[in-house]
């Protein structure tokens, strides 16, 4: 049974920066893509960044790019989501997920749809306010 864990948020001011990490339990984490997603107030959930299995590939979302960079460290099973130049509208509970299928491609599509994505953390409040 996959399970993830986000820690890593909390109170910043504009400019600011978090990082965010997701702990993965269960097996083979080399094997699945791993997604982060957000979800502010009266707002949909977002997908925010995305990291493939193996071979690097990345997604961003337009609203994050430049600012935020994931990554992944498969020798201790985690992903990171670096948040740098943080502004009030990045306020929002973070999540991170994966699929229960191993080894899927990361595609804007695939990595910007929630309901790809079978396994869900309990997300982590990040609040941007001075």
């Amino acid at each position: 049974q996959v399970q993830l864990v986000e820690s890593g948020g909390g109170l910043v001011q504009p400019g600011g920066s978090l990082r965010l990490s997701c702990a993965f339990s269960g097996y083979a984490f080399d094997y699945f893509t791993i997604g982060w997603f957000r979800q502010g107030p009266g707002n949909e959930r977002e997908g925010v960044s995305c990291i493939s299995s193996r071979d690097g590939d990345i997604y961003y979302a337009d609203s994050v790019k430049g600012r935020f960079t994931i990554s992944r460290d498969n020798a201790k099973n985690t992903v990171y989501l670096q948040m740098n130049s943080l502004k009030p509208e990045d306020t929002a509970v973070y999540y991170c997920a994966t699929s229960h299928i191993t080894r899927v491609r990361v595609t804007n599509h695939y990595c910007s749809s929630y309901e790809f994505f079978n396994y869900w953390g309990q997300g982590t409040q990040v609040t941007v306010s001075s």
